[in-house]
């Protein structure tokens, strides 16, 4: 597998990127590919190891251990290692539904789980899959899949996130009519709307929508189920109808001065900026532009809001972490948390590029939000904070340590509580948690004929883990459909 010891003579190199003072010129992609010989490389670092771990595909509490869509990563590989790009790319498609969305916002939890990163650099998973499916596309293999017969039976599906994409197009391999709404102006749900452009630039969405329709899937967009369109006409038109609406209720910090303007939800945020750069507005409600900003929440979503906010040209960032600063990787002498992430610090891209327009990352540690400052015209001023700190008991708030940050635009960034109401409500679904109720086997909420995957199900996730669900909801609706066809 891979070259003999190649993990000993080659080190796990990064995608190539635009310098960090040319990408935010624009919201162009700041990575690329690598070239074949890099990417063969790279792949003779696969070893051949007893158990890849790589492919395990577990949750482990909110975390999950290796790829849940079981990728067939050593053989494809050891097939890019021989640059055999082709056959590595029929072999990652027989997993992979949308490669090109993977290879480039997926966190890769397959290199955490890497045997390698038990005491060092993890092959380069993500990026070698990247480098084949663009390869793919740029020689012309990626081609539309139109089914040698079609079934009579139809199946509507609500919502163009990941999830609903791929159970799309599983369904209309089996030869089902698919018809995918959608309420935004454009398909693609969650990767046109809220992931940035310079992570996944959206004529790689509008490539793989084109190629759906292409083999025969209906997208109907600016529709809303449950307002524009009724769960009876849908019912009347369709055999089976799929919930993929995703998990879009963010979590509000309802603090002292929160009625101020200029408090947003991060989402809100990133999806107006989509919108304004697809030319669907002119000009964004919320601008970060000549503002202090303040950014509450350290996961992904703030990263974005960070890196959005300096393509505006904002005055200034600081992105709240409530836990204290991860140590330095070079503390650890060995991995004992795998196949788990380490807990080690590290900089994302976001703050990687504040770091060179301002001299230091724009993160504050251990930082708890007590309160919003408002004017007395209703503009947010600032944010008060106190410092948490980590002991036996939990986090506690450390007396004294009361501080004013001065914004003058606040982003909410702390997670999403569940699936919004209106499709629920609509079609008179059984919810739990603001999520809707339907196990993992079948798929099957409390109406007979309707189905749910995704985030909308399992709440907010990685994008693999919604085309994990896409693809086993479509299974399932499939032997639904086959046992009515038998009754």
């Amino acid at each position: 597998m891979g070259e003999f010891k190649g993990f000993m003579s080659y080190d796990k190199q990064p995608l190539p990127e635009l310098s960090l003072v040319e990408r935010l010129k624009g919201h162009a992609p700041f990575q690329k590919r690598f070239t074949k010989e890099e990417a063969s490389e790279q792949g003779a670092r696969c070893m051949d190891c007893g158990t890849p771990f790589c492919q395990t595909g577990e949750p482990h509490g909110r975390e999950t251990i290796g790829c849940p869509i079981g990728n067939y990563i050593p053989e494809w590989n050891d097939l890019v290692y021989q640059k055999d790009f082709k056959t590595a790319y029929e072999r990652l498609n027989e997993t992979n539904n949308f490669p090109e969305f993977t290879g480039r916002v997926c966190p890769a939890p397959c290199e955490q789980s890497c045997v390698m990163k038990i005491n060092r650099a993890s092959v380069a998973i993500k990026g070698i899959e990247r480098t084949i499916i663009d390869e793919a596309f740029e020689n012309g293999w990626v081609e539309p899949t139109i089914p040698s017969e079609r079934k009579a039976a139809s199946v509507a599906i609500v919502g163009s996130g990941p999830a609903g994409l791929t159970a799309a197009d599983e369904l209309n391999k089996l030869g089902y009519w698919v018809t995918v709404y959608e309420r935004a102006r454009e398909a693609g749900g969650l990767l046109m709307y809220g992931i940035p452009n310079m992570k996944l630039d959206k004529a790689v969405v509008r490539r793989r929508i084109k190629l759906m329709e292409q083999s025969g899937i209906t997208f109907i967009t600016d529709t809303e189920i449950g307002v524009d369109i009724s769960k009876e006409s849908l019912e009347e038109q369709f055999d089976a109808i799929i919930i993929c609406t995703g998990s879009q209720n963010a979590r509000d910090l309802p603090l002292e001065g929160r009625m101020g303007m200029g408090i947003h939800f991060a989402m809100d945020y990133l999806t107006e900026q989509g919108e304004y750069l697809n030319g669907e507005i002119e000009t964004p409600s919320i601008s970060a532009e000549g503002k202090n900003v303040i950014v509450i929440g350290a996961g992904d979503t703030g990263a974005d809001c960070v890196a959005t906010a300096l393509r505006e040209n904002c005055k200034s960032i600081v992105q709240f972490n409530k836990y204290t600063k991860q140590p330095e990787a070079i503390e650890f002498d060995e991995n004992t948390y795998w196949p788990l992430a380490m807990p080690v610090f590290k900089m994302d891209y976001a703050h990687n590029e504040y770091e060179a327009r301002f001299g230091f990352e724009p993160r504050a540690y251990g930082v708890q939000t007590m309160r919003y400052e408002v004017d007395r015209i209703g503009n947010v001023t600032g944010v008060y904070t106190q410092i948490l700190e980590e002991t036996e008991d939990g986090m506690v708030v450390v007396d004294g340590t009361e501080r004013h940050w001065p914004a003058d635009l606040v982003l909410l960034s702390i997670g999403f509580i569940g699936t919004e109401t209106t499709v629920p409500h609509a079609f008179d679904i059984q919810t739990e948690r603001n999520k809707i109720v339907a196990d993992n086997k079948d798929f099957k909420t409390n109406q007979s004929n309707i189905f749910a995957a995704g985030d909308a199900r399992r709440g907010q996730s990685l994008v693999v883990w919604a085309i994990q669900e896409g693809r086993a909801v479509a299974r399932a609706v499939d032997e639904f459909l086959n046992e009515k066809t038998l009754v």
